[in-house]
């Protein structure tokens, strides 16, 4: 578990972050870790959190817009740190080697939490550190690493945390993520302090999933299943038929189905009362609508209709999984 402070005569002593940088990584979510432990000494007016960067060699690195950022220490020179996160981006394969690897190795042997940013989630999962373990990265690498790694369990999620991985999507996801830590260690209620002066809508959890474009599963050969998957999007209360869907972008309705079939292993309907489902989970969680009123917005003839169909997709009925999913908020 993430280690939490010691208090010992009103004295605080920090949790250490270290941030192993590889060429090219993403300058946001490395940028938006420090921010958000950054933010949390400034608002408790105590040192929580200290950090250093990191890289193999000690020298300067630079991320993937061509800033270079200085390093603190080299790999081989560090000291103690509570947790290390691996950040990674475009390239990532070019940072792998044995020497990653055994350090890697060295800090999970000591049981040290081994966390990753973007693409760094392939270095841990190609040193062989995320076997049974829940882990997610940045859906532009999702595909591949489910190929290269499937063994591994990869989820959609914006970030997972399981036991001592901690793992994230990348971009501003990374602030939930270092938020859900902060909750962990000093509570929720500095947590939401820091989420309000980043001016966040708010702190989002491991339920919430990626918006992986869908060209991007898909491929970009098939322009009429990414307009009709769009047009769906479009029309969540009030929805169109398959007819209409089909004429609107001028094929049949078999051709449509066989392009679900095909490409999302699903019927056009299936795919259909699936998004309105999953906007109906984030309306239950982010509002105070009824379930009633929730299921008019997604576009159901009737609660009852709605709920039968929710269960079947979430295994427990709306009222249920909302008190659940309020729960894990808290």
């Amino acid at each position: 578990m993430h280690k939490t402070l010691l208090h010992q005569a009103d004295q605080t002593v920090s949790t250490h972050f270290g941030f192993l940088l590889v060429p090219f990584f993403p300058l946001v979510p490395y940028a938006s870790a420090i921010e958000t432990l950054r933010m949390a000494n400034l608002l408790s007016g105590k040192k929580l959190y200290t950090w250093e960067s990191i890289t193999l060699n000690g020298e300067p690195v630079s991320a993937s817009c061509g800033l270079e950022v200085i390093a603190d220490r080299a790999a081989k020179d560090t000291t103690s740190f509570s947790t290390l996160i691996v950040c990674g981006g475009i390239k990532i394969r070019d940072a792998w080697s044995h020497e990653l690897r055994n350090w890697l190795k060295g800090l999970a042997n000591r049981n040290i939490p081994l966390g990753a940013l973007s693409a760094g989630t392939y270095l841990l999962a190609k040193s062989g550190l995320l076997e049974n373990y829940r882990c997610t990265m940045h859906w532009d690498g999702l595909v591949t690493a489910r190929v290269e790694f499937p063994s591994l369990s990869f989820s959609n999620s914006i970030y997972e945390i399981d036991r001592d991985r901690y793992t994230c999507a990348g971009g501003t996801a990374v602030i939930d993520m270092m938020l859900y830590l902060i909750t962990l260690d000093h509570g929720k209620k500095l947590a939401q302090e820091i989420s309000d002066h980043l001016m966040l809508d708010r702190m989002r959890c491991t339920l919430d999933q990626q918006r992986i474009p869908l060209h991007h599963e898909i491929g970009t050969s098939k322009p009429k299943l990414t307009e009709v998957a769009t047009l769906m999007a479009a029309n969540l209360e009030e929805p169109l038929t398959i007819v209409e869907l089909a004429e609107y972008v001028g094929v049949s309705r078999r051709q449509l189905e066989r392009l679900f079939r095909c490409y999302l292993d699903s019927t056009p309907t299936q795919y259909y009362v699936g998004l309105r489902l999953k906007a109906a989970r984030r309306l239950l969680m982010q509002t105070e609508n009824t379930i009633t009123e929730i299921s008019i917005f997604c576009g159901f003839v009737s609660a009852g209709h709605f709920s039968k169909c929710y269960r079947d997709e979430f295994g427990l009925p709306p009222g249920s999984d909302r008190k659940r999913l309020l729960l894990l908020d808290e």
